[in-house]
């Protein structure tokens, strides 16, 4: 494989919840006129499978490329059917319909699809009084649950918390959740779309018959996790100084760092695991062995595994969003324990295994 710095064609869903923050904020300029939800920025998952827009395998699909370059593209040993990391934008300008996805058993035993969706939100922006909704009570039985939703009471069963840019909210298969208005996301999750949402309208703000809604209220309540109730975390910073590295998110399926840079940057050669990076901050300029390449606000893309040693140089003050499948001791447990950090915060990250 020819390694370098690969950026994609992405996908936007036009869902009745967003607006035109991805545009504004993110200075995104190509995306179409009028409501922009979701801009898929690397995604490996059916018809949404991104084109390759630069270098040598430009024309070709992320798809193509994982099956015949699985090692150097995603990691040494990796197998997989898809890209294993799916990440968006998301502009909730208004609120979220409230829903839940499918943790990996269910996927595969009721959905015959391979995993699940486990996500996880890294607020980039919200406005003073944001919300999120996310789990159960402690208590609650199944028709209390379903009583609450069938009459639109969310906030009387789901833990509600404040959020503020820079919290990231790792939300496992299975629980249930919603936030918005007023708020825009970077999303990272298994590649997957499976979702059972409560509320009585679509994703387009179509409103469904009672049948419909109850159908798929009972058809969410039989995929509800209760067992977790996800909190907002400011993560864990493991660099401070003129460059910050904060370690926001971990789980068996992915790790999300943000990180802030003023200087050059120096990331090491690692085989076995990829890198992506959502650029949220000014432009910077990657480095490698093959040679340039620069990342713009509102862009993404993949540092495949064999890229070897990239420097990266900022142009200004540059704000990236990098996600990666982690070894988790390795990449997560033992260099936030040599900082100091216990276990208790470390658990607060998400599923991290401690």
């Amino acid at each position: 494989m020819e390694t370098y710095p690969i950026k994609l064609t992405y996908h936007v869903r036009g869902y009745a919840f967003g607006g035109r923050l991805i545009p504004e904020m993110l200075q995104k300029d190509d995306v179409p006129e009028g409501v922009v939800a979701e801009t898929w920025e690397v995604s490996d998952y059916r018809e949404t499978t991104g084109e390759i827009k630069n270098g040598p395998y430009a024309g070709r699909t992320l798809h193509d490329l994982v099956a015949e370059f699985p090692d150097e593209l995603v990691g040494e040993g990796w197998r997989g059917p898809h890209f294993p990391l799916l990440e968006k934008f998301i502009d909730a300008s208004n609120m979220l319909p409230v829903h839940l996805h499918a943790d990996d058993e269910t996927a595969r035993e009721k959905h015959g699809e391979p995993h699940g969706k486990t996500e996880a939100w890294h607020i980039l922006w919200a406005a003073e009084d944001a919300t999120i909704l996310a789990g159960v009570n402690e208590g609650l039985g199944r028709d209390e649950l379903r009583e609450a939703f069938l009459v639109r009471d969310h906030d009387a069963v789901m833990p509600c918390h404040p959020i503020r840019a820079g919290d990231t909210v790792y939300v496992p298969g299975g629980v249930i959740h919603v936030f918005g208005p007023d708020t825009l996301v970077f999303e990272v999750q298994q590649t997957s779309d499976l979702g059972q949402f409560v509320t009585p309208y679509d994703l387009y703000g179509n409103p469904l018959d009672n049948e419909t809604w109850e159908a798929n209220v009972d058809a969410a309540l039989d995929e509800l996790r209760a067992d977790y109730r996800p909190r907002p975390n400011p993560g864990l910073a493991l660099e401070s100084g003129p460059n910050r590295r904060v370690l926001c998110c971990a789980g068996p399926y992915f790790a999300l760092e943000r990180w802030t840079l003023t200087q050059p940057y120096t990331e090491p050669s690692h085989p076995e695991r990829c890198l992506t990076l959502s650029n949220v901050g000014d432009p910077v300029r990657i480095e490698y062995a093959g040679g340039t390449e620069t990342l713009g606000r509102g862009e993404s893309c993949i540092l495949p595994a064999a890229i070897g040693e990239t420097r990266i140089l900022p142009e200004g003050e540059a704000s990236l969003i990098v996600c990666y499948v982690p070894d988790l001791m390795r990449d997560v447990i033992s260099p936030l324990r040599e900082a100091g950090y216990s276990d208790e915060e470390i658990r607060g990250l998400g599923e991290p295994g401690v």
